[in-house]
């Protein structure tokens, strides 16, 4: 590439990534002269002004002669300009270098991460610089932007019925508008809205700024869009295909994570763990597959539950929703889903390229009371809008779902046992989907069932053999007991008292012959706190205090 079309290159990345930042250098860049031409042969008559003689009445001299007067008119200020373009140049190399520099420094900062996963979801450092997508997003599979329609999995009547539906509710909208809706990239927005416009589906109503219009609809495409809608009113981000959406699933799933015991410490730092529970719990997490928890209620199954997920990788990538067969699943949810958005991009060109049809999140953990049904295992249909809705299980995948109060679900037991007890074995289910077609997806989630009625009371020999770790979280020791008294004032800036603890231990626990839980502790605290607040004195622990919240606290246990 010759220095003319570099500058022509580098003049159209910064009009469209850095605009407002760069417009003095766009108006440098663009006033270079062009690539120079061979000057047609013109006479000293033409030159002055008077008609052209015949051509052999001049020289070969005098034709060279007129060829040179317009470069040498030009020359001071085409050396002039060079020099300008030369160091507006040099000043973008070294920012970049020194982009490069900061890119080296984090990489080298960063995570180590494990092999690649799908192709089209890594990038190699040689086509992203320094450091890799993975590394900076600090997950071990990151989606590329497609480059095409058949890249993304996408057909041409797809896109238009996403971009119709929108024009219909929203009335009207520029190029960039839609690509930022439907999360494609505008030169492929771009080129179905010319051909849309072609159709007569579209029309320009006036002028956009970046080489773009604002769009409305044609009768034609006001018709066509009511057609979509009565199908599906779904007009949100274009769909991933399942094939790309199962490749995302493997390269991050849980079974590629192998967490240690440093990193199970401080999944559980906030809770009192002794030894002999961690060395049970570690090897549970590390086969990401079923755990069962069971034990006496206030001890912390829940709350050991929620925090496994921290043990593994910190961010996923999901899509928002999939598109099988002319159906559209919901999968990102913001109730269960939590975002994490990418940091923003500090350079002077944004190269990054990622699919803004998946977004990040942090690995889900997922949990269903006894509020679970059937329903919410299976894809359900909104009648009303014509969107699917995808199962928990399918949320869950690379997280954590969690069955709470296993047990007491409105459905019966063995309902769900049989709903999952191939899925739990093979790693894989079956979704019907309303069209009548049944899809296979992943099933990689680790599962955990917390109860506190017993096991074998509630399943059989055949479903528990498929839950290969049964964990009992037994009750705290006095050691154990006390220690959470003293853990728990300092955060709730309550002064400790040995003596008022003894005398809460002494009294109401081994003289009543109550069993310790690890609950207690801060519910007992909370009791006194609230009082101590009411009563606008300083928050202290005393035996009268203690008294007061064993009353309230255990007055029908």
């Amino acid at each position: 590439m010759n220095k003319r079309s570099e500058q022509g290159l580098l003049a159209r990345l910064l009009r469209r990534d850095s605009q407002a930042a760069n417009e003095d250098v766009l108006q440098m860049l663009e006033a270079a002269p062009p690539e120079t031409e061979p000057v047609p042969c013109q006479s000293k008559e033409r030159k002055a002004g008077h008609a052209c003689g015949p051509a052999e009445e001049y020289g070969p001299s005098d034709g060279l002669e007129a060829d040179l007067h317009p470069h040498e008119s030009t020359d001071s200020e085409g050396a002039e300009q060079e020099a300008e373009i030369e160091r507006v140049l040099q000043r973008i190399q070294g920012l970049v270098a020194a982009e490069e520099e900061k890119s080296a420094a984090a990489a080298g900062a960063g995570l180590s991460r494990g092999e690649a996963g799908p192709t089209r979801g890594n990038a190699s450092p040689s086509s992203r610089g320094s450091t890799t997508l993975e590394t900076w997003a600090e997950t071990e599979f990151v989606p590329i932007e497609p480059e095409s329609l058949q890249d993304a999995q996408l057909t041409e009547s797809e896109v238009e019925a996403l971009i119709l539906k929108f024009l219909l509710a929203r009335g009207e909208a520029s190029g960039r508008a839609v690509a930022d809706q439907i999360k494609l990239p505008f030169v492929l927005v771009d080129q179905q809205m010319r051909r849309m416009k072609t159709e007569r589906l579209v029309a320009h109503r006036c002028d956009a700024p970046m080489n773009d219009y604002v769009y409305e609809l044609g009768e034609l495409g006001r018709e066509r869009a009511r057609r979509y809608v009565q199908h599906c009113t779904y007009f949100g981000a274009a769909p991933v295909a399942l094939q790309d959406y199962v490749k995302s699933v493997q390269a991050q799933s849980l079974t590629r994570q192998h967490p240690t015991e440093e990193e199970l410490k401080a999944a559980f730092g906030d809770l009192l763990l002794n030894r002999r529970m961690l060395d049970r719990l570690g090897p549970a997490i590390n086969s990401g597959r079923g755990l069962f928890l069971y034990g006496a209620p206030g001890n912390g199954k829940t709350s050991l539950a929620e925090r496994v997920t921290a043990a593994f990788g910190p961010y996923i990538w999901v899509p928002r929703a999939l598109g099988i067969d002319g159906e559209i699943i919901r999968l990102f949810d913001p109730v269960n889903h939590h975002e994490v958005p990418l940091p923003e991009n500090t350079g002077l060109i944004d190269s990054r390229r990622v699919d803004r049809r998946w977004v990040r999140i942090r690995r889900p953990t997922i949990i269903a009371g006894g509020e679970l049904t059937m329903s919410a295992l299976e894809v359900t249909l909104n009648t009303s809008t014509g969107i699917c809705e995808a199962p928990l299980q399918l949320k869950s995948n690379c997280g954590t779902l969690v069955i709470d109060d296993f047990g007491r679900q409105r459905m019966p037991i063995h309902e769900l046992l049989n709903r999952w007890i191939v899925p739990l074995e093979k790693r894989y289910d079956f979704l019907n989907l309303p069209n009548g077609k049944k899809i296979c997806v992943p099933f990689d989630q680790l599962i955990v069932f917390s109860t506190n009625l017993e096991p074998r009371e509630l399943v059989d020999e055949a479903f528990l053999r498929r839950i290969p770790y049964k964990i009992e979280v037994i009750d705290p020791s006095e050691e154990e007991f006390r220690k959470l008294f003293v853990t728990l004032s300092s955060k709730m800036g309550i002064a400790y008292n040995a003596s008022s603890v003894d005398y809460l231990i002494e009294k109401h626990f081994k003289q009543s012959g109550r069993s310790f839980r690890f609950c207690q502790p801060r519910d007992l605290l909370l009791q006194v706190l609230n009082y101590c607040k009411y009563a606008r004195v300083t928050p202290r622990m005393s035996p009268e205090l203690f008294d007061l919240a064993v009353d309230n606290y255990f007055a029908v246990m």
